[in-house]
């Protein structure tokens, strides 16, 4: 069994996504409790040919361990020596398998979920990378290609027989994308039907929605992949909410703004050959993203949606200030903070 499921441990997973859980953003996650990582998904084709930005995707911190490069594509052999090549750079902790990516360019190339509609192909993709390497293999699905194709069960069978190590299932089709409820049902029934430790994905943004999913199925860890985007304290409020069943007060605004500022300070320090203008505009969406639970919100997204220095970030943070002081209490905002209304 893979070291982090141990002794009834129950990992809390970051889960990867593209643009999103780079080297940085899993480092402020692992500092607010993310146990396991996952980084974006890498082109096998991309590591074959030695593209310097796709090798790029690999990098990690050893702090950031346990930790597994996830791979996408649809040769199972050519995976297999995209993994020994990554595993010859840095050595992680597992290879991750992407059997659900929903996005064109991915399953254009019969990559990702599209492999959800091929099982003999998805079997070959994962036996030979299984194979072909001497750390632990997982794999992450959806539950089907749309909803009269479901075959997760039939699917997670398939590659815990090829030697996958443990299955991530985000409860949603491909057809969904990301609207719609995760279907965790469906997960269930997955964690019943295999051995191998199964991973939860999908609709997890609090420390009660981690214990009602472990308490309803047999999952043996759970995934947090959107609500750590705008939240990454999320994991330290779900482990103190599965150890005492009380919720930890929400991030400070004071905590967010020292948190915002960290991580721009820590993507200049990373892309100095980028300089500080191209990396800050590279920020604005994520900046964006930490506001939307605070009050006021849509005044700090205006400002963000520009902002080109650090300068700008910390006299963006003194005018926020001064407008809540003034405007604060124009603003509707329920009682836990979880939404802005103006």
């Amino acid at each position: 069994m893979l070291h982090w499921f141990q002794n009834d441990r129950f990992p809390l997973y970051l889960a990867p996504m593209a643009g999103v859980t780079d080297v940085i953003f899993r480092q402020l996650c692992k500092e607010q409790g993310a146990d396991v990582m996952v980084t974006e998904f890498v082109s096998a084709e991309g590591i074959l040919q030695r593209d310097d930005r796709t090798r790029h995707y690999t990098d990690f911190d050893d702090s950031q361990r346990p930790l597994g490069v996830q791979l996408f594509g649809s040769d199972g052999v050519r995976m297999g020596e995209a993994a020994r090549k990554i595993i010859d750079w840095k050595q992680p902790d597992f290879i991750d398998i992407n059997f659900g990516c929903p996005v064109n360019k991915v399953v254009s190339k019969n990559g990702g979920s599209s492999l959800l509609k091929d099982c003999p192909l998805l079997a070959s993709v994962a036996r030979e990378v299984a194979k072909a390497v001497s750390i632990p293999v997982t794999a992450k699905m959806r539950i089907g290609w749309d909803a009269t194709h479901v075959n997760a069960v039939e699917v997670a069978r398939i590659l815990e027989d090829c030697g996958m190590q443990a299955i991530a299932v985000h409860g949603r089709t491909r057809a969904q994308g990301y609207t719609g409820l995760a279907d965790w049902d469906v997960i269930g029934q997955v964690a019943d039907a295999v051995r191998v430790p199964v991973i939860g994905n999908g609709d997890i943004s609090s420390g009660a929605d981690v214990e009602i999913r472990r308490a309803q199925t047999n999952v043996k860890g759970v995934m947090i992949g959107r609500a750590a985007m705008t939240n990454p304290w999320v994991f330290k409020e779900a482990k103190h909410y599965l150890a005492t069943g009380t919720h930890v007060p929400h991030a400070t605004v004071e905590e967010r703004f020292s948190f915002m500022r960290r991580h721009c300070q820590m993507a200049i320090a990373r892309n100095a050959h980028m300089g500080e203008l191209p990396t800050l505009r590279s920020m604005r969406n994520r900046l964006m993203n930490y506001t939307k639970s605070i009050p006021g919100g849509k005044w700090l997204r205006q400002r963000f949606s520009q902002i080109g220095s650090l300068m700008e970030l910390e006299d963006i943070f003194a005018g926020y200030l001064e407008h809540q002081a003034t405007h604060g209490h124009e603003h509707v905002v329920n009682a836990n903070m979880e939404t802005d209304v103006e």
